[in-house]
């Protein structure tokens, strides 16, 4: 029990020295966006995020497939 603990927490451990030594070389010492809106190649494709799409069909008073009546 106890070596499982002392793995899981070296595992940690080490991941987090991961993710340090990531920071430190990177530019800015940022990670970069990880938001569909802020992805060059989903706006080349037009794809947006959930929430951008609902706006658009909320300001355009269009009906979702699901919403749409027979």
């Amino acid at each position: 029990m106890v070596e499982i603990i002392v793995i899981s927490t070296l595992i940690i451990a080490i991941s987090m020295a991961f993710l340090c030594i990531k920071l430190v070389f990177r530019k800015n010492g940022r990670f970069s966006s990880q938001h569909i809106h802020d992805s060059a190649a989903m706006r080349e494709r037009d794809i947006h995020c959930v929430m951008d799409q609902d706006r658009e069909m909320r300001r355009s008073n269009r009906l979702a497939v699901s919403e749409r009546t027979n």
